[in-house]
C-alpha cells in the first residue's frame, strides 16, 4: 500500500512555447526510503478512458517505488466510463497533437535539475503514445502496455531506447501478429528490447478496477518486470532501489 506520508501528489501545468499540459504528478517525499537528491521520471500516459483515478492510483504507485511519475492529460481534463465516448474522444486525439503535449512533459522535465533520467509507460492508447514517444524524442526507457504497433516498421528504426513491451495473448486489438511484427522489427534494426506477451491474458488485463478484463497474477508479474526495468534504465549510475 502506499504511504500518504511517503509520497506527494498533485495537479500541475507544464508550458513550452505557449502549450499547457495538464498533469497528476506522484513523487517521493525527503523522507521516503526510495527517494533521493535526484529522481528518474516515468511519463505515464493515460488509456482511452482518460486520466482517471486508475490512473492516478498507478501514478501513486510508481512514486512508492521512488520514481517522479507524472501522468499526462491529453484529454484536457475529460475522463469517461462510457466505451463509445471513449472512443470518440481517442479518434479526436491527433497523434501529432497527442505527442506535442507529452513532448512539453518530456522538455519540462528534462530541465528540472532534480532530474535524473526520462522513461515512459503507457495503457491500450497510451500505450501507442508511449512507443510513438519513444520513437520521436530521445528516452532512456519505455514500457508501453499493450499499445498499437505502426504498420510501418521502419519507425522503430528511430527508437531512441530500450523497450519492454507488456501484451496479451487473447488481445482482439493489438493481437499476438501486431506484437510479433514489433519483436521482429526490433531485431531487423538492432533495437533492445523485448516483447512479453502474457498467455491467456486479454486487453487492458493490468487494469484492476475492470474485473471482467484484470488478470492478477499476470498484471503483478508485469508490475514487477516494469519496475526492475525502469531501475535498470532509469538509475544507471545510482544505486538501484529495486
Amino acid at each position: 500500500m502506499v504511504s500518504e506520508t511517503e509520497i506527494i501528489t498533485g495537479n500541475t501545468k507544464f508550458t513550452v512555447n505557449g502549450l499547457e499540459v495538464d498533469a497528476f504528478v506522484a513523487r517521493p517525499n525527503a523522507g521516503h526510503p526510495k527517494g533521493g537528491e535526484k529522481a528518474p521520471v516515468v511519463i505515464i500516459v493515460h488509456e482511452w478512458w482518460g486520466l482517471n483515478p486508475h490512473i492516478e492510483d498507478v501514478a501513486q504507485r510508481f512514486a512508492d517505488e521512488g520514481f517522479l511519475a507524472v501522468a499526462v492529460d491529453l484529454y484536457e481534463g475529460k475522463t469517461t466510463k462510457d466505451a463509445q465516448e471513449a472512443s470518440r474522444l481517442m479518434n479526436k486525439l491527433k497523434p501529432e497533437d497527442g505527442l506535442a503535449r507529452l513532448q512539453v512533459v518530456l522538455e519540462q522535465s528534462r530541465a528540472n535539475p532534480h532530474v535524473a533520467s526520462v522513461g515512459v509507460t503507457g495503457f491500450c492508447m497510451g500505450g501507442t503514445f508511449a512507443l510513438l514517444l519513444a520513437c520521436n524524442a530521445k528516452l532512456e526507457a519505455a514500457a508501453p502496455f499493450y499499445g498499437d504497433v505502426p504498420v510501418d516498421t521502419t519507425l522503430i528504426g528511430k527508437l531512441s531506447c530500450p523497450i519492454l513491451f507488456i501484451g496479451a495473448e487473447k488481445d482482439q486489438w493489438i493481437t499476438p501478429e501486431k506484437m510479433n511484427r514489433l519483436d521482429a522489427a526490433l531485431k531487423q534494426y538492432g533495437k533492445e528490447g523485448e516483447v512479453r506477451i502474457y498467455k491467456g491474458a486479454d486487453h487492458a488485463f493490468f487494469n484492476d478496477t475492470r474485473p471482467e478484463v484484470y488478470s492478477r497474477a499476470d498484471a503483478e508479474d508485469a508490475w514487477k518486470r516494469v519496475i526492475e526495468f525502469f531501475n535498470d534504465h532509469l538509475r544507471k549510475g545510482q544505486a538501484a532501489t529495486a
